[in-house]
C-alpha cells in the first residue's frame, strides 16, 4: 500500500502540506481532487521522489514501480508501435539478454521472466492501446515525427499504459484525448490490475474509473470512498453539520461571554464568572469549511435573429483536395443546443470551422444571418495568447474605446480579478488562459458560440460554472468535448460526424458511450475515394526499406525463439507426469511464440507490398 504519514512541504515558504496523511490500499484507483494550486501536481513529484519532503515519509513497497506520463515524446523516425514497446524497459532488457545470454540457469530465468510479465503478447497489448487512444493500424507503423506535439502525448500514455507499473499517476490524462479516448480510458483503468492515482476534473472518469477521492484541502489529505458524487454529497453533508455546529457554539461562547462581561466586577458572581472564563478558555472553536469560491462565467445576450441563423443545402467541404465531409443538409436556430459526435479525423473540427465562416464549402449553398456573429473556442488558440502581454491589455486591443473599469469588469465576469488582470499572460494557469479566451471569444455577443473542448484546464468549479453560463446564454451552441457531464447537461441535439456524412443522432449519450465501448468493427467503414498513386521519393523508399528490415529483424528473433522453444518441448523428459505443470507453461509460451509470428509476418508483407508498390 501508499502511505503518506505527516508529511510537510512548502513553496516559496508557502505551505502545500502540514502533517497529512493518507493510506491508499494497494490495487485501489483514486482520484486526487483539490483546488487548483493545492499542490496535487507536487504530491504526485513527492511521491516518485523528485522532491524532498520537509517531514514525514512516504512508502511504498520495495520494488514497486511508479509510472506516469512523460511531459513529451521526442519527435523521432521510431514508430508509434515500438515507441509503446520500448516504455516497457525491463522486457526491452530481458529480449536484449536472451540474445546474447549462454547460461542454461540464466536463460530459463529470462523465459521465465517473460512469461511472468506476458511479453509474447506485448505488440497485441501495445496495438490495442494505441487503437483506444485513437491511432489506428496504418498510424501505428508510422514514426512519431509524422505528428503533432497533442498525438505524441497520446503515445506517451499509451507507453506508460503498456509498461503497466505499480503505481501509475496520471496528471489531467483527458486534456489531449477527444470524446471517444477519453471514454476508452475510463474503461481500461476500471480494469487495470494495479494502484492508480489519477488528478482530474472529469466528473465522469471521477464517478466511473476510481474507487475512491482522496481531497486535500486546508494543507491536509482526507480519504473518502466512492466516486466524486458520493464525496460531493458526503462534503456538502459535513459543511452544513459543522456550520450548524459552528453556529450553536458561536451563541454559546456569545452567552458565556456576556454573564463575564456582566458579573466579572461583582464579588458575589465572581466565582461564577471565572468558571465562565475558564469553560471559554476550554471550548475548543469549531471552524466551519469555507465554501468553494464560487466561480462564474458571464457571456453577453446577443439580440434575436430571425430562424435559421445557418442553413446549408447539399453542402461539401474540405482543404483543397477530397471532400472531407459530403451532402451536408443542415439547419441551425437561435436556441439550438448541438453536441458534435464521432471519433478523431472523421471531420467534428472541419465542420465547425465551416460553420465559422473559416472555411467556405466547395459545392452546395451556405446561407447565414446578415446580421450574424459568431464566437469561436479552440484550444489552439489558447495556445496563440500573447504570453508578454497582460489579459487586461488583450481586451483593450479589441475594445480601445472602452475605459478601464468596463474592460475590468468584463476580465471579472469571467473569473479573472484584478490581480490577474495584471498579470502576463505567460505567468497565468491553464484554467485562467482558457477564461481569457473564452472571453475573447464571446465580447462581441456572439449570436452563434462554436466550443472546440473549452473544458482543458479548467477544474471543476469552472466547468460547473461553464454548464451555468451555456444554460443562460441565449445564443446557438456547438460543442465538441470530451466531457460527458459538460455534454450531457448543455446539448438537446446531437449530430454524428461519421463516413464523410453529419447526421442526426437520435438515441441518447449514454447509447453513444455503450456503443463506443463495445466497438463497432463489424460495421463497414465507407469507401475512400481513389487517387492516382505518386511517385515516392528516395527518402521515402529508403524509409520502407528501413521498415522492411526492421519487420525482417523481427521475424529472426522471433524465428529463434519459436526454434529454442522447440528444443525445449522436444525433451522427453518434460512430458513426465511429474512435470505436467512445467509442460503447459511451456506450450503456452510457444502458442504465444507463434502468435506473434503470425502478427510479424503480417506486419512485413504489408511492408513489403508498400516498398513493391513506391518501387
Amino acid at each position: 500500500m501508499l502511505k503518506i504519514e505527516d508529511i510537510t512541504y512548502s513553496v516559496e515558504g508557502r505551505p502545500l502540506f502540514e502533517g497529512a496523511s493518507a493510506t491508499i490500499p494497494t490495487g485501489h484507483k483514486v482520484g486526487l481532487v483539490g483546488r487548483n494550486g493545492a499542490g496535487k501536481t507536487t504530491l504526485f513529484r513527492l511521491i516518485r521522489g523528485e522532491l524532498a519532503l520537509e517531514g514525514g515519509a512516504i512508502s511504498i513497497p520495495s520494488r514497486a514501480r511508479i509510472g506516469g506520463v512523460a511531459q513529451e515524446v521526442p519527435s523521432s523516425s521510431t514508430s508509434l508501435l515500438e515507441t509503446v514497446l520500448q516504455a516497457d524497459t525491463e522486457r526491452a532488457a530481458l529480449l536484449a539478454e536472451s540474445d546474447t545470454a549462454h547460461d542454461p540457469h540464466r536463460i530459463a530465468e529470462i523465459q521465465a521472466r517473460l512469461a511472468d510479465i506476458d511479453a509474447w503478447s506485448a505488440e497485441g497489448r501495445a496495438s490495442a492501446i494505441l487503437k483506444g487512444l485513437g491511432f489506428d493500424a496504418e498510424a501505428q507503423q508510422r514514426p512519431c515525427s509524422d505528428f503533432s506535439g497533442g498525438w505524441r502525448m497520446r503515445v506517451a500514455l499509451a507507453g506508460v499504459l503498456f509498461a503497466q507499473p505499480d503505481y501509475l499517476l496520471l496528471d489531467e490524462p483527458t486534456n489531449y484525448l477527444d470524446l471517444e479516448g477519453a471514454l476508452w480510458l475510463e474503461s481500461y483503468l476500471a480494469k487495470y490490475p494495479h494502484t492508480v492515482l489519477i488528478i482530474s476534473h472529469d466528473r465522469g472518469l471521477l464517478n466511473r474509473a476510481v474507487q475512491g477521492i482522496l481531497h486535500l484541502d486546508n494543507r491536509q489529505l482526507t480519504y473518502w470512498q466512492g466516486g466524486y458524487d458520493q464525496f460531493a454529497r458526503q462534503m456538502a453533508e459535513r459543511r452544513a453539520v459543522l456550520q450548524a455546529e459552528a453556529k450553536k457554539q458561536e451563541a454559546r461562547r456569545a452567552h458565556l461571554q456576556s454573564f463575564v462581561d456582566r458579573f466579572k466586577a461583582k464579588a458575589s458572581k465572581a466565582v461564577q464568572a471565572q468558571s465562565r472564563v475558564k469553560m471559554l478558555e476550554k471550548m475548543t472553536p469549531i471552524t466551519a469549511p469555507e465554501d468553494a469560491k464560487k466561480v462564474v462565467f458571464t457571456f453577453p445576450a446577443p439580440e434575436e435573429l430571425s430562424p435559421p441563423i445557418i442553413n446549408i443545402e447539399g453542402g461539401a467541404v474540405g482543404y483543397g483536395g477530397p471532400p472531407i465531409l459530403r451532402k451536408l443538409s443542415l439547419r441551425i436556430d437561435q436556441d439550438d443546443r448541438i453536441a458534435l459526435l464521432g471519433r478523431n479525423g472523421e471531420g467534428k473540427s472541419t465542420l465547425s470551422k465551416l460553420l465559422a465562416g473559416k472555411l467556405t464549402p466547395c459545392e452546395g449553398k451556405m446561407t447565414k444571418s446578415s446580421k450574424l456573429r459568431i464566437g469561436y473556442f479552440a484550444q489552439h488558440q489558447v495556445d496563440e495568447l500573447h504570453i508578454d502581454e497582460t489579459p487586461l491589455q488583450h481586451v483593450m486591443r479589441l475594445r480601445p474605446a472602452e475605459g478601464q473599469p468596463k474592460l475590468r469588469a468584463r476580465l471579472a465576469s469571467f473569473g479573472l480579478m484584478a490581480e490577474q488582470a495584471e498579470t502576463v499572460v505567460g505567468r497565468l494557469s491553464g484554467g485562467q488562459k482558457a477564461r481569457l479566451s473564452l472571453l475573447l471569444a464571446t465580447l462581441d455577443a456572439p449570436h452563434l458560440l462554436i466550443l472546440d473542448e473549452p473544458t482543458n484546464h479548467l477544474d471543476i468549479e469552472s466547468r460547473e460554472a461553464l454548464v451555468e453560463a451555456l444554460t443562460e446564454y441565449s445564443g446557438a451552441v456547438i460543442l465538441v468535448s470530451h466531457d460527458m457531464h459538460l455534454l450531457s447537461l448543455v446539448a438537446d441535439r446531437l449530430w454524428l460526424v461519421k463516413g464523410g456524412a453529419v447526421t442526426p443522432y437520435t438515441e441518447d449519450l449514454e447509447a453513444y458511450r455503450r456503443q463506443l465501448l463495445a466497438g463497432d468493427e463489424a460495421e463497414k467503414p465507407a469507401p475512400k475515394p481513389v487517387e492516382k498513386p505518386k511517385k515516392a521519393s528516395r527518402d521515402e523508399i529508403l524509409a520502407l526499406k528501413a521498415e522492411v528490415r526492421k519487420c525482417e529483424d523481427r521475424l529472426t528473433k522471433l524465428n529463434e525463439m519459436r526454434d529454442r522453444l522447440a528444443t525445449k518441448l522436444a525433451d522427453p523428459a518434460l512430458y513426465e507426469d511429474v512435470r505436467k505443470g512445467e509442460l503447459e507453461t511451456w506450450n503456452k509460451k510457444y502458442a504465444e511464440v507463434m502468435d506473434g509470428l503470425d502478427r510479424a509476418e503480417a506486419m512485413w508483407l504489408s511492408a513489403q507490398e508498400k516498398l513493391d508498390a513506391a518501387g
